[in-house]
Protein backbone atom coordinates (compact mmCIF):
# COMPACT_ATOMS: atom_id res chain seq x y z
CA UNK A 1 0.00 0.00 0.00
CA UNK A 2 1.14 3.35 -0.92
CA UNK A 3 0.23 4.65 2.52
CA UNK A 4 3.14 2.18 4.27
CA UNK A 5 6.02 3.84 1.98
CA UNK A 6 5.20 7.22 3.79
CA UNK A 7 5.12 5.78 7.17
CA UNK A 8 8.33 3.75 6.56
CA UNK A 9 9.92 6.87 5.30
CA UNK A 10 8.95 9.11 8.53
CA UNK A 11 9.59 6.25 10.58
CA UNK A 12 13.15 6.15 8.79
CA UNK A 13 13.75 9.75 9.75
CA UNK A 14 12.89 8.97 13.20
CA UNK A 15 14.88 6.15 14.00
CA UNK A 16 17.76 7.80 11.80
CA UNK A 17 18.36 4.72 9.47
CA UNK A 18 17.57 4.03 5.74
CA UNK A 19 14.18 3.17 4.49
CA UNK A 20 15.13 -0.29 3.67
CA UNK A 21 16.69 -1.13 7.34
CA UNK A 22 12.70 0.18 8.71
CA UNK A 23 10.53 -3.05 9.66
CA UNK A 24 7.02 -2.80 10.09
CA UNK A 25 5.20 -5.59 12.19
CA UNK A 26 2.57 -7.52 9.55
CA UNK A 27 0.40 -8.61 12.21
CA UNK A 28 -0.27 -5.25 13.06
CA UNK A 29 -0.22 -3.28 9.82
CA UNK A 30 -3.83 -1.80 10.82
CA UNK A 31 -2.81 0.23 13.86
CA UNK A 32 0.16 1.90 11.06
CA UNK A 33 -2.29 2.58 8.84
CA UNK A 34 -4.50 4.15 11.08
CA UNK A 35 -0.95 6.47 12.16
CA UNK A 36 -0.98 9.75 10.66
CA UNK A 37 1.11 11.95 12.79
CA UNK A 38 5.08 11.35 13.61
CA UNK A 39 3.68 10.94 17.01
CA UNK A 40 2.00 7.95 16.36
CA UNK A 41 5.35 6.75 14.03
CA UNK A 42 7.10 7.13 17.85
CA UNK A 43 4.09 5.86 19.78
CA UNK A 44 4.70 2.90 17.22
CA UNK A 45 8.64 2.58 17.44
CA UNK A 46 7.76 2.72 21.26
CA UNK A 47 5.98 -0.37 21.94
CA UNK A 48 7.72 -2.51 18.73
CA UNK A 49 5.60 -2.36 16.30
CA UNK A 50 7.48 -0.76 13.69
CA UNK A 51 11.91 -1.67 14.76
CA UNK A 52 15.23 -0.90 12.97
CA UNK A 53 16.51 -3.77 11.40
CA UNK A 54 20.47 -4.65 13.00
CA UNK A 55 22.85 -3.45 10.22
CA UNK A 56 23.94 -5.74 8.15
CA UNK A 57 27.89 -6.59 8.10
CA UNK A 58 30.38 -8.58 6.07
CA UNK A 59 31.03 -12.63 7.88
CA UNK A 60 34.58 -12.47 9.24
CA UNK A 61 33.57 -16.37 9.50
CA UNK A 62 35.61 -17.22 6.29
CA UNK A 63 38.62 -15.07 7.12
CA UNK A 64 38.94 -16.59 10.72
CA UNK A 65 38.97 -20.21 9.05
CA UNK A 66 41.81 -19.40 6.73
CA UNK A 67 44.06 -17.20 9.22
CA UNK A 68 44.22 -20.49 11.30
CA UNK A 69 45.69 -22.50 8.32
CA UNK A 70 47.90 -19.42 7.51
CA UNK A 71 49.02 -19.95 11.88
CA UNK A 72 49.74 -23.54 10.35
CA UNK A 73 52.42 -22.28 7.34
CA UNK A 74 49.83 -23.64 4.91
CA UNK A 75 48.30 -20.87 2.30
CA UNK A 76 52.20 -19.67 1.73
CA UNK A 77 53.00 -21.07 -1.68
CA UNK A 78 54.32 -19.29 -4.73
CA UNK A 79 50.98 -17.88 -5.60
CA UNK A 80 50.59 -15.88 -2.61
CA UNK A 81 53.24 -14.38 -2.63
CA UNK A 82 53.86 -10.83 -3.47
CA UNK A 83 57.40 -9.58 -3.11
CA UNK A 84 60.81 -10.71 -3.64
CA UNK A 85 62.52 -13.44 -1.35
CA UNK A 86 64.53 -10.50 0.38
CA UNK A 87 61.56 -7.91 0.50
CA UNK A 88 59.48 -10.88 2.50
CA UNK A 89 62.12 -11.24 4.86
CA UNK A 90 65.24 -8.86 4.36
CA UNK A 91 69.07 -9.97 4.49
CA UNK A 92 69.48 -7.87 7.86
CA UNK A 93 66.70 -9.70 9.47
CA UNK A 94 67.90 -12.75 8.92
CA UNK A 95 71.03 -11.86 9.68
CA UNK A 96 70.51 -10.99 12.97
CA UNK A 97 68.40 -13.89 13.46
CA UNK A 98 71.06 -15.80 13.05
CA UNK A 99 73.71 -13.59 15.03
CA UNK A 100 71.94 -13.15 18.26
CA UNK A 101 71.61 -16.97 19.23
CA UNK A 102 75.29 -17.83 18.27
CA UNK A 103 76.33 -14.61 19.91
CA UNK A 104 74.37 -15.80 23.61
CA UNK A 105 75.63 -19.41 22.90
CA UNK A 106 79.52 -17.78 22.83
CA UNK A 107 78.39 -15.97 25.96
CA UNK A 108 77.28 -19.13 27.76
CA UNK A 109 80.24 -21.11 27.28
CA UNK A 110 82.32 -18.15 28.22
CA UNK A 111 80.23 -17.44 31.58
CA UNK A 112 80.51 -21.53 31.91
CA UNK A 113 84.17 -21.27 31.92
CA UNK A 114 84.15 -24.12 29.21
CA UNK A 115 85.84 -21.35 26.57
CA UNK A 116 88.51 -19.13 27.71
CA UNK A 117 88.53 -15.28 26.65
CA UNK A 118 90.67 -15.45 23.82
CA UNK A 119 89.14 -18.50 22.14
CA UNK A 120 85.71 -16.47 23.11
CA UNK A 121 87.22 -13.11 20.90
CA UNK A 122 88.65 -15.81 17.95
CA UNK A 123 85.38 -17.52 17.74
CA UNK A 124 83.55 -14.07 17.76
CA UNK A 125 84.93 -12.71 15.30
CA UNK A 126 84.29 -16.29 12.92
CA UNK A 127 80.82 -15.48 13.58
CA UNK A 128 81.03 -11.92 12.93
CA UNK A 129 82.61 -13.22 9.57
CA UNK A 130 79.72 -15.91 8.35
CA UNK A 131 81.92 -18.52 9.90
CA UNK A 132 79.09 -20.63 11.38
CA UNK A 133 75.37 -20.55 10.03
CA UNK A 134 73.61 -21.84 12.88
CA UNK A 135 74.10 -22.76 16.72
CA UNK A 136 74.08 -26.51 15.84
CA UNK A 137 77.30 -25.04 13.12
CA UNK A 138 79.10 -23.94 15.85
CA UNK A 139 78.10 -26.45 18.05
CA UNK A 140 79.90 -29.02 15.89
CA UNK A 141 82.68 -26.94 15.27
CA UNK A 142 83.32 -26.81 18.69
CA UNK A 143 83.18 -30.56 19.06
CA UNK A 144 85.78 -30.90 16.41
CA UNK A 145 88.23 -29.00 17.86
CA UNK A 146 87.55 -30.54 21.29
CA UNK A 147 86.34 -27.28 23.04
CA UNK A 148 83.73 -29.22 24.12
CA UNK A 149 82.25 -32.66 25.00
CA UNK A 150 80.34 -35.26 22.95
Amino acid sequence: MKLKSSKKRLAAQILKVGINRVWIDPTRAEDVSTAITREDIKRLIKNGTIRAKPERGTSRGRFRKLAVKRRMGRRGGAGSRKGAKRARLPKKANWIKTVRPLRSRLRELKKGGIIGTREYRRLYRMVKGGAFKSRAHLEAHLKERGLLKV
